[in-house]
């Protein structure tokens, strides 16, 4: 069952739901999140938040409960009696409201990582959770049990001007805490116990601070904060251009999108978590906390259409500088800070309900995946054609791109999906070679890059279709293939034709009715067929679902597009949120979340829906 979503693109509270966690861990679809560009939270339906990195995204958590329940610390509020909860985002914000109801009365929690300006004294990053009683009188408890450093760090518990202070090194995080009871040192974490009655308030802040003095502020000051950061997101979300039929879902997607902005860099994050299983108890847990070049063009082009223009140039340019770093060749992903080691590692946590191993850091990094090619060429040829032009530096990079693109396409690769087995002629990579050489020869042909060697791309772009429509399309199935030779099935293969693989146009129609027909099920589509070197299944990847919806549009199928978009729009959770994955038994959330591609694929079909739409409307 769907999200119920209100005006301005914010998901409305369903009835009340009871909470339950298994083996201490809350379900994933269970979950939402809250940022401020440089950090977010994952806040569960029970009040608790669960994972936390500190003092940024891809920092080092603080809690990390999510990844284990009993060594990940959190820091929790919710009634001390048994109670059903109801939440939604305010309109136009990534402020969280969540309404617990009980047998004596109802308290609403209102969560946010605050947003200031650079005016007065402020904390580095701050957590507040204001709780409001609506009726009656509620017992309320809270703990904070922080865990720096994944819980590696000797966490030390004391009171500084008779306020808690939670600190390892350096850092050092603060609990102040108004009209909520009074705290106590309970063991390893912070606790307290207050009953809230109708029209009284209570006030839980927690500044953070890094290699820097701790500021504990006011409460007047955290109550202004939380009420100038909701009207912050709606500022922001006020302008956005997106009207049409699924505006509900676009709007949260990017405001979501914003929240994995990170602000400092322009970076955009591919998810905010670590870790997290594409099969309960399954190997395949990975860091997504990187910016991954495979994301570009959706990114560009959802900030370009929505209305977003500061976003897109700060995107595009973080990129510039980051791929200057490895220049001609790119990495598969890059830090938020632009820097390209992302090693990787293993935690002795016991992951997600058993989910081992918990890596931290990504191996991809190093891969070589040709399809990058494709989509930083897309994304700097959907850049040009919106400000007019490009740097000279750039454009010079963009052309040494193509020629490397032209003396390495012949190469096997990871592909898109970043199999850690051989490697192969994956189909979609090729394509996205394609797009590069073809994207490189439009910009020369106005000016735009160097044309010293546009003969050279024009050459190898026809070498590669020719590869590509002889080794990588099955007349048996009626369908390119994942790889050539071969007889497996990928829905990568659908970029191809997003992004306009000159490819032929029967061949590529066959294809998605091919792939419509053996990869989905119901609103679900898988990846591929076939093996990827690592042992156990996994859930259906949610972008390739959108993928296809876009795909049936562009190709004049456009009832069984909105169809479908209708059913994936209804698989969000209760706040409008979508993991990397979902399980098509269960409709359980798996693999990483929010997870940005997930909500750029919406965004893209959801705007070639409406276009489709739009034209058989003016025929």
């Amino acid at each position: 069952m769907g999200a119920v979503q209100g005006p301005s693109g914010d998901s409305g509270p369903r009835s009340p739901a009871a909470v339950s966690r298994i083996g201490g861990y809350a379900p994933l679809r269970d979950y939402a999140v809250i940022g401020d560009g440089r950090t977010a939270a994952l806040v569960a339906r029970d009040g608790s938040v669960d994972w936390l990195g500190l003092p940024d995204l891809d920092s080092p958590s603080v809690f990390g409960v999510v990844l284990d329940s009993a060594r990940g610390g959190r820091c929790t509020l919710e009634p001390s009696v048994p109670y059903r909860a109801e939440r939604r985002y305010l309109p136009g914000t990534n402020v969280l409201e969540t309404t617990f109801l009980t047998g004596t009365g109802a308290v609403r929690v209102t969560d946010a990582l605050s947003l200031h300006d650079d005016a007065g004294l402020a904390p580095m990053r701050e957590l507040l959770r204001r709780v409001e009683g609506l009726s009656g009188a509620v017992p309320m408890r809270w703990g904070v049990q922080p865990r720096f450093g994944y819980g590696t760090r000797r966490t030390r518990l004391s009171l500084r001007a008779g306020v808690p202070v939670a600190a390892a090194g350096r850092d050092a995080l603060a609990v102040c805490a108004w009209d909520a009871g009074d705290a106590r040192c309970d063991g390893d974490a912070f606790t307290g116990r207050f009953e809230l009655a109708h029209g009284r308030r209570a006030m839980i802040a927690m500044p953070f601070a890094h290699q820097e003095p701790l500021v504990l502020p006011a409460r007047s000051e955290c109550e202004a904060r939380l009420d100038s950061t909701c009207a912050a997101w709606r500022n922001w979300a006020h302008d956005r251009l997106y009207t049409g039929r699924w505006h509900q879902a676009v709007m949260r997607s990017l405001l979501t999108l914003k929240l994995l902005v990170h602000a400092p860099s322009g970076a955009v994050a591919a998810a905010v978590t670590a870790a997290l299983p594409e099969r309960i108890g399954g190997e395949r847990n990975w860091d997504y906390r990187f910016s991954w070049v495979r994301d570009s063009a959706f990114t560009l082009a959802a900030f370009l259409r929505l209305g977003c223009p500061a976003e897109a140039q700060a995107y595009f340019w973080w990129l510039m500088h980051a791929s200057q770093l490895t220049h001609p060749r790119l990495n598969v992903l890059y830090r938020l800070d632009g820097g390209h080691r992302t090693p990787e590692r293993v935690l002795s946590w016991e992951g997600y309900r058993g989910s081992r191993p918990v890596r931290i850091g990504n191996a991809a990094v190093g891969q070589l995946q040709l399809d990058t090619y494709g989509e930083l060429l897309q994304t700097a040829w959907q850049y040009a054609q919106a400000a007019g032009g490009l740097d000279a530096e750039v454009a010079r990079r963009l052309a040494e791109l193509a020629d490397l693109v032209c003396a390495t396409w012949q190469q096997p690769d990871a592909g898109i999906w970043e199999v850690r087995s051989r490697h192969r002629h994956f189909t979609q990579s090729k394509m996205m070679c394609w797009v590069a050489l073809d994207r490189a020869a439009d910009l020369a042909a106005r000016g735009i890059v160097p044309s010293r060697h546009l003969a050279r791309w024009c050459r190898a772009r026809d070498e590669i279709r020719a590869f590509v429509e002889s080794r990588c399309f099955s007349s048996r199935l009626g369908s390119y293939v994942r790889a050539a030779g071969g007889e497996d099935l990928d829905a990568a293969v659908l970029l191809g034709h997003l992004y306009g693989y000159g490819g032929e146009e029967q061949r590529m129609r066959a294809t998605i009715s091919t792939l419509t027909r053996e990869l989905r099920r119901g609103p679900y589509v898988e990846r591929y067929t076939g093996e990827d070197g690592l042992t156990g299944s996994e859930g259906a990847f949610l972008a390739c679902s959108f993928w296809l919806a876009e795909s049936l549009a562009r190709t004049g199928r456009l009832r069984q597009a909105s169809d479908l978009m209708e059913e994936l729009v209804g698989l969000a959770n209760d706040v409008g949120l979508y993991s990397e994955e979902l399980d098509p038994a269960t409709g359980a959330f798996l693999g990483n979340l929010p997870q940005g591609l997930s909500h750029l694929a919406l965004i893209s079909a959801a705007c070639a829906i409406g276009a489709a739409d739009d034209e058989g409307t003016a025929r």
